[in-house]
């Protein structure tokens, strides 16, 4: 009989409820713990709400890729991974039993951890995820002004509900390419924390419509303050309007950020960058909802929020990984790798440089499956494969009650139900029964409780990184997300006991997939 092994939860008590900086918290005090088994049984965990608020910090620190990779880095330097470059030789590094992470372009990021029984060759448990979302991006001449407004030009990024964007409180956030004093060229994290920017809407008076409509190229386009202010600030400041954007007179091919942008904004992203504005080269910079997450519902069961797709999937797959580490000998006895993938530009196909659909997963793990190699290295990037299983992770639709008719009858997914198996016939997403038997063994093992979705056959159906990761390894693949109202909207509703499903699930699958994937046999 296989041994049984004690494993400490949380779960709650109901009690009152109480708000911390106008989030609705649960209190600590109703948390207890208790011992459960990973046994097959009738008896099934309670989800605890304490990832939530965890998760809720993650998201107000993640207002873009950039962001969400730089917290993704602070989280596994701090569970003791050491960050490795592409650049360089992993074989004199990466040793069976370590922890590293590699990124690309500051927005897409892979981290690992070697089992101490690791072999060349050898299986892989594979996480995948993406940390974009739909937003508005700053043009690369944004400068605008019209009926004594300054506007900004912007351009759609992803399929957004961009109706939902009008009347919210926008600031920017991104990148920044700045010059530094040594002439060397640097990016730099800037977020502008305040509300700076709004997409207004036409009075109902002048525009009785039905449906709401609007032209995206003319209509979309935030205000950011009046001419009159504006020259009224520059008429009083000590400096000019218009910083000089070079100190001589040499050729630039490009006009300067100063001038293909408001330079009042410039200054603004040079004083987060610490650098002054003639400084600031170029920048990605993107709108968000200045918004903050929280959480709501009568209960405090629900997660309000910007960006939950896919930065939901993306913390339970940062989380799991770290969790599945947290017993001193989590490695000893394991025989495969367990990672995680966080790519970029999911939302627009994923067909870039750091996007999914990029050489960066393959390249990774090529790179590893040559580790500690005592055999022939011209296989063992295939032998790894075939032996390796990839969990798709984006998240999912949950049942819409005012829009019941748009799902399938016997597949209505639930929040706060756990994580949702997503099927798709013609292959829009990469799940199989030999996958939905491993995932099922794992939240077993987790005691976490997983739904089906199908969509109606009278309806479109989305995609994921995952038949594409699919066709590029050749891995089993499955596709798998924690549901959600409002996907794609400037404030999307989760449910806060599937952030502790989703980050269960992963913990379990990394940490089991060696002793599962030589039990499920498919030729």
């Amino acid at each position: 009989m296989r041994s049984v092994r004690p494993v400490t939860r949380y779960y709650h008590f109901p009690s009152h409820h109480k708000a911390i900086h106008g989030v609705w918290q649960l209190p600590r005090s109703g948390l207890r713990k208790y011992s459960a088994t990973h046994h097959t049984s009738s008896f099934t965990m309670q989800p605890s709400a304490e990832p939530a608020h965890d998760f809720i910090s993650f998201l107000r620190a993640s207002p873009t890729p950039f962001h969400a990779v730089h917290s993704a880095k602070q989280r596994l330097s701090k569970a003791g991974f050491e960050e490795i470059k592409e650049s360089e030789p992993w074989s004199s590094v990466c040793k069976p039993g370590g922890r590293y992470f590699v990124t690309r372009n500051g927005s897409t990021i892979s981290a690992f951890a070697l089992g101490k029984q690791w072999r060349s060759g050898g299986p892989m448990a594979m996480i995948g995820a993406h940390t974009d979302s739909p937003t508005l991006r700053v043009k690369p001449v944004s400068n605008k002004h019209a009926e004594g407004f300054i506007q900004v030009g912007v351009e759609t990024y992803g399929g957004g509900l961009w109706h939902t964007w009008f009347d919210r409180d926008l600031s920017i956030a991104g990148r920044a390419m700045v010059k530094t004093d040594e002439g060397e060229y640097i990016h730099t994290l800037v977020r502008i924390n305040r509300p700076i920017l709004r997409i207004p809407t036409l009075a109902i008076h002048l525009d009785r419509q039905e449906t709401f409509a609007f032209n995206k190229e003319t209509q979309l386009f935030p205000i950011a303050g009046l001419v009159a202010a504006e020259l009224n600030r520059t008429r009083d400041a000590d400096k000019p309007a218009t910083p000089e954007s070079s100190t001589d007179n040499a050729f630039t091919p490009l006009k300067a950020a100063t001038e293909r942008h408001h330079p009042y904004i410039v200054e603004l992203i040079a004083d987060e960058a610490g650098v002054p504005a003639a400084a600031v080269v170029d920048f990605e910079m993107v709108l968000y909802d200045t918004q903050e997450a929280c959480i709501g519902g009568l209960n405090s069961e629900l997660i309000f929020s910007a960006r939950l797709d896919n930065l939901g999937m993306s913390y339970c797959s940062i989380q799991g990984l770290i969790g599945s580490l947290s017993s001193p000998s989590a490695l000893e006895n394991d025989r495969s790798i367990r990672l995680i993938s966080l790519f970029d530009h999911e939302e627009i196909g994923s067909n870039t440089a750091q996007g999914a659909d990029s050489n960066f997963l393959p390249a990774v793990v090529r790179r590893l499956s040559v580790i500690g190699s005592d055999s022939d290295h011209q296989t063992t990037y295939e032998q790894a494969l075939a032996r390796s299983f990839l969990v798709s992770a984006d998240m999912a639709h949950s049942v819409n009650p005012n829009y019941a008719a748009k799902y399938e009858p016997d597949h209505k997914p639930e929040m706060n139900k756990g994580p949702v198996i997503k099927v798709n016939a013609n292959a829009r997403y990469a799940t199989n029964s030999p996958g939905i038997v491993l995932i099922q063994e794992a939240a077993r093992r987790g005691q976490v409780p997983l739904q089906l979705f199908v969509v109606r056959n009278d309806s479109s159906c989305g995609s994921t990184i995952g038949p594409m990761l699919a066709a590029a390894l050749g891995a089993r693949t499955l596709d798998l997300g924690n549901p959600q109202l409002s996907m794609h909207s400037i404030r999307e509703t989760g449910g806060v006991y599937d952030v502790d499903y989703g980050t269960r699930l992963f913990e379990s699958f990394l940490e089991h997939f060696s002793e599962l994937e030589s039990k499920i046999s498919v030729d």
